[in-house]
């Protein structure tokens, strides 16, 4: 059934074309008749700006681009510098879920297993115990209290050999994109082995004029210390975080001066298998079985599964993976189903996206994509709006990529929410420092449905950053926050030109 557009949506687009008496940025001769117009749909129609003129109040240098299309006819509607190839940031995540699911299938499972090297003879491993990673993003703290008790209710009491840790399922990588601040817990370290999303929980608190800190893996139920990664509180201003890579541990320093009185964030972890490692060691004593420190190892020798932790399906992991905009599970997915793809381990991130921007050409006839990783961290990645578009509306019909996407929220001009917005839309966000990017789908109050991409980036005032500017640089906030207006501006825009 056809719905009528809303008085409060009608107020809120004259509004914000000007209907209503124009603010100084909009002082200009009148671009059309002053003579009455007719009421209704092309009234409103009439009041629209040009894209143009919108993404000129935007202010956001650099350059946009977009480009909408109908759904049903595929017919292009409306577009800006669609040659254009743009960083798509964490728009980039939509595509490399689509990859994931042809290539694994929703239904699969990542599983992480501990496995016996020696003969188990009453209740004895003989040889090693082996915490075997297979690639999933999600275990976290929980996962390995678990596995440390099913490992107790198979009978297991003591390990006569070593404890030891296999990443190798897939390529190991220090962090995601080297082009990030070493401290930013969204560009950790990638393993076939991941605990925690690759990060751990510092925490610190004044006590008279020295500072109490703890590293821990943390989880909903669970805080067991660490001590691979290690945390000093150093005499100084600047800078706030330094790393080091150091022989078995994470070595970091905080500026004493940076601290107050107390507070906690979450660091990458660069070693995780480690981590991992010596999370399980600490829930394997609390079930009385005694283990060696971890030692990691190249590759996986041949012995008897013991028991074994199951991840979630993949829809579901990707559905949380497209609502968080999780890197590491980005990452992880796009290795995974490189991996099942061409039937071998990719050797890194940058050949492991060639082969899924080789899928896409394939798939989709795209001609501009580049990404040199799975979740769009890397600033070098590429693809222009109507190649991610064209993608989008192709995987609507066959994937049910649409329902994975989270509800973009419609806000008014103090930034509240619009409950009763008459356009729904899902889409993936991205967003890079003076980078910004939207792409999904759009329900009109009449049932049509559009797709859409919209790409804005700054690039050379995203390179005038140092490393360390990176993680909030001036400007950045408000930049991005016109670029969220200029987008949902576009967005209304097409909602009221193209419904019935």
């Amino acid at each position: 059934m056809t719905k009528r557009i809303s008085r409060r949506y009608f107020l809120g687009a004259a509004l914000a074309s000007g209907a209503f008496g124009a603010s100084p940025t909009w002082a200009e001769a009148p671009l059309t008749s002053l003579r009455p117009i007719a009421r209704g749909g092309d009234f409103l129609k009439k009041l629209q700006k040009p894209a143009e003129a919108l993404i000129e109040r935007a202010n956001l240098g650099g350059a946009v681009a977009f480009c909408v299309a109908n759904v049903e006819t595929g017919f292009i509607l409306e577009a800006h510098e669609p040659v254009l190839g743009q960083p798509p940031a964490s728009v980039a995540k939509a595509l490399t879920a689509a990859y994931a699911l042809e290539a694994l299938g929703p239904g699969h499972h990542f599983v992480t297993r501990l496995i016996a090297t020696g003969e188990v003879t009453d209740g004895v491993v003989q040889g090693d115990l082996i915490l075997a990673g297979g690639g999933d993003p999600t275990l976290d703290t929980d996962g390995l209290s678990k596995l440390a008790a099913l490992l107790k209710d198979a009978g297991i009491q003591e390990v006569r050999g070593d404890f030891k840790v296999w990443g190798g399922a897939l390529p190991f990588a220090a962090r995601i994109s080297k082009e990030q601040p070493d401290h930013v817990g969204y560009s950790p370290a990638v393993s076939g082995l991941n605990l925690n999303f690759n990060r751990v929980h510092f925490e610190w608190r004044r006590a008279g004029n020295a500072y109490k800190v703890t590293m821990q893996g943390r989880s909903e139920t669970h805080r067991p210390d660490v001590h691979f990664a290690r945390m000093g509180v150093v005499p100084r201003s600047l800078p706030v975080y330094t790393y080091e890579d150091m022989p078995g541990r994470d070595e970091w320093t905080v500026a004493k001066g940076a601290l107050g009185e107390s507070g906690a964030r979450w660091l990458p972890v660069r070693k995780p298998e480690l981590y991992a490692g010596e999370v399980f060691q600490t829930f394997a004593a609390a079930q009385g079985i005694k283990l060696t420190q971890p030692v990691p190892i190249e590759s996986l020798p041949d012995g008897t599964e013991l028991t074994r932790h199951e991840s979630a399906p993949l829809r579901v992991i990707l559905r949380d993976m497209l609502k968080w905009s999780t890197n590491l599970t980005a990452e992880v997915v796009g290795l995974s189903a490189t991996a099942a793809r061409t039937g071998k381990t990719p050797k890194d991130l940058p050949s492991s996206a060639a082969v899924m921007n080789a899928w896409a050409k394939e798939r989709f006839a795209l001609t501009s994509i580049a990404f040199v990783d799975h979740s769009g961290l890397g600033e070098r990645s590429r693809i222009s709006a109507p190649d991610m578009m064209t993608a989008l509306s192709a995987l609507r019909k066959t994937t049910g990529l649409k329902e994975l996407l989270k509800p973009f929220k419609m806000l008014d001009e103090r930034g509240r929410l619009i409950k009763d917005h008459p356009l729904h839309v899902r889409a993936k966000t991205g967003t890079l420092n003076f980078v910004s990017g939207l792409a999904g789908f759009i329900d009109l109050p009449d049932g049509t449905e559009l797709v859409f991409a919209i790409f804005a980036a700054n690039l050379e005032q995203r390179a005038k950053l140092s490393i360390a500017e990176r993680e909030r640089p001036e400007g950045g906030a408000s930049w991005n926050r016109r670029a969220k207006v200029l987008q949902q501006a576009l967005i209304e825009r097409w909602g009221v030109l193209y419904s019935a």
